[in-house]
């Protein structure tokens, strides 16, 4: 498929700005068979689910990526958006910097009053660089420096200043291991009370983690897509997880991929008889239409930006016509879109 296929009129006024209160989203749910749209709530997400059937929920926990130092000497203002840990032991880290035309190789950077220097050792993209944070204390206390300095990195697309409230509210409330840059949004719609409300139903939950990167909202800039390269994540599937989805895929049971992260890391590990296996490493897998999926059979994500990758991974699971006109129907119920947004099950 092409680029422009992906292209559509979005109001920059559907954009959520700000999150409702957990499990207050509305949720579309678009019916693949029937091509039937239904207009809910996301707490009635709980009536489309029974005793046996999984969701696959991405523990990944986003940690405060955005740094604001100075530059030794001139004292420019510089952000740094700490992208992946390159190397634990010399604390090098892949990184972006803005502006990037002010910083070059040997530069010295000061974060605050504190402890934390960072020294460019190298160029790694037009904006990218690779940086090694001279510090002395062990990783704990490294990434404890880096939550206090840190901001929380909401996407540019939100336009608005970070605030306080968004270190709880752009996270779900079972992430658990750090590494993520931006938060899998789908998962933020649950509610710990609504979890439970599940587990009692007989709903299983089968945790993954994929440390969720910027080359998520990468803009894609080619018309031909089979040439457009993703930047790799790094995701863990336990063997507890596996043995969870195939028990339901054996049984015919529903399986869920919450948010196009738990999608991708699931159809990243496919057995040779269409079964998840376990694995731990790292995944560049883009998927767009026409795709033929082996793991998931239910999709829960949110309304994605026009031509993003997002809405690629979206339309190959709901098929392209189907969710094109579903984006057209949200556009004109005003659903709200993006990271904060309202969310969409596909069944």
């Amino acid at each position: 498929m092409k680029l422009s296929e992906f292209k559509f009129d979005l109001p920059e006024s559907l954009i959520a700005k700000y999150p409702l209160e957990r499990g207050e989203s509305r949720l579309m749910v678009v019916h693949r068979k029937t091509k039937q749209i239904e207009h809910k709530q996301f707490s009635d997400i709980l009536s489309y689910f029974d005793d046996g059937d999984v969701m696959v929920i991405n523990n990944t926990k986003v940690f405060p990526a955005r740094l604001y130092g100075n530059k030794e000497k001139t004292g420019a203002k510089i952000e740094v958006f700490l992208l992946r840990e390159l190397n634990r032991e010399m604390k090098l880290w892949d990184v972006l910097v803005d502006p990037a035309r002010k910083i070059r190789v040997g530069n010295k950077l000061y974060f605050g009053d504190s402890d934390l220097v960072a020294e460019v050792i190298d160029n790694t993209t037009s904006r990218g660089r690779t940086i090694r944070f001279l510090f002395d204390g062990n990783h704990e206390e490294f990434m404890k420096a880096v939550d206090e300095l840190g901001e929380t990195p909401l996407p540019r697309e939100i336009k608005r200043k970070t605030e306080d409230a968004d270190r709880d509210r752009y996270q779900t409330v079972f992430a658990e291991h750090i590494g993520a840059v931006a938060a899998p949004t789908a998962g933020m719609h649950f509610t710990r009370a609504m979890m439970k409300r599940m587990e009692i139903k007989g709903i299983h939950f089968a945790p993954v983690t994929l440390h969720v990167g910027l080359g998520t909202f990468r803009q894609v800039d080619v018309e031909d897509l089979t040439k457009h390269k993703t930047d790799s994540e790094n995701y863990r599937i336990s063997d507890d997880s596996a043995q969870i989805v195939n028990e339901a895929l054996d049984a015919g049971k529903r399986v869920c991929a919450i948010g196009t992260t738990s999608l991708k890391a699931v159809e990243s590990s496919v057995s040779a008889n269409s079964r998840l296996k376990p694995v731990e490493g790292w995944t560049d897998k883009f998927i767009f239409p026409p795709y033929d999926f082996k793991i998931a059979n239910s999709l829960l994500t949110n309304f994605h930006l026009p031509e993003s990758i997002l809405i690629m991974m979206t339309s190959a699971f709901g098929g392209h016509d189907l969710i094109r006109h579903a984006y057209e129907v949200a556009i004109k119920e005003k659903y709200r879109f993006f990271s904060y947004g309202d969310a969409m099950l596909i069944l």
